[in-house]
């Protein structure tokens, strides 16, 4: 795949050290990345944002693009809104998308939140954006109790569009799980429809980048470049 949209079913659940380990992997096989975020919000000018989080962990040779930066840590329609700011649309989001992608092996477009979340005034979502580029889209979820029905209701979305849902990854998996996140690890694939491509165990972010780079292989399937398995 040139082109991969790395979704959610909510905010904070990893989707970001989920991306940066997929491109860790794609770097050592040899393939040129790029991870574009079309809306960072709630991080000041200046301020390190996903892009930079991803790149320090996968390597510089990422290609890291964003879009736009809008302070308040809400939807980016609602944060670029109550800033006075332009939003920005799928239009956008997959024209800069297919741009890098004519220069990259792998393009790895990294939303806010869910699928759904607004972007601009006219409800574009990032599930446009994928529907303009033909991408299939993975999804970063929870672990614990809850995140079956999220993630039903995230496959319901993509089907609902026709896109392709790549699989799922769990974005934070527990070093003591509990008997939820035990139980959901065998039954996230029929919740979603999809195939569980992973587990990025909690407090990844925090690992040395050449811990993190060494050992993203075991979390991830091989549909993604690693070498994981349930």
């Amino acid at each position: 795949m040139a082109i991969l949209v790395v979704s959610g079913t909510g905010t904070e659940i990893g989707k970001t050290i989920t991306t940066a380990a997929v491109a860790a992997l794609a770097l050592a096989a040899g393939r040129s990345v790029a991870v574009l975020k079309p809306a960072q919000t709630g991080v000041a000018p200046g301020e390190p944002g996903d892009v930079f989080e991803v790149r320090r962990l996968a390597g510089e040779a990422v290609t890291g693009v964003e879009l736009a930066r809008f302070p308040e840590p809400l939807a980016p329609n609602t944060s670029a809104r109550r800033a006075g700011m332009a939003p920005i649309g799928p239009q956008e989001v997959a024209e800069a998308a297919a741009k890098l992608a004519a220069e990259h092996d792998l393009v790895l477009v990294e939303g806010a939140g869910g699928l759904l979340v607004r972007f601009d005034d006219e409800g574009g979502t990032l599930a446009d954006a994928a529907r303009l580029l033909g991408a299939p889209v993975l999804v970063v979820t929870p672990a614990g109790l809850g995140t079956l029905n999220s993630t039903a209701l995230t496959g319901e979305a993509l089907r609902a569009r026709d896109l392709e849902f790549a699989g799922v990854v769990v974005g934070s998996w527990p070093a003591e799980p509990d008997l939820a996140s035990r139980c959901n690890l065998a039954d996230l694939p029929e919740a979603a429809g999809a195939p569980l491509l992973g587990t990025v165990p909690e407090g990844a972010g925090r690992l040395a980048p050449a811990d993190f780079r060494t050992r993203a292989a075991g979390w991830l399937a091989p549909a993604l470049g690693g070498v994981w398995s349930i």
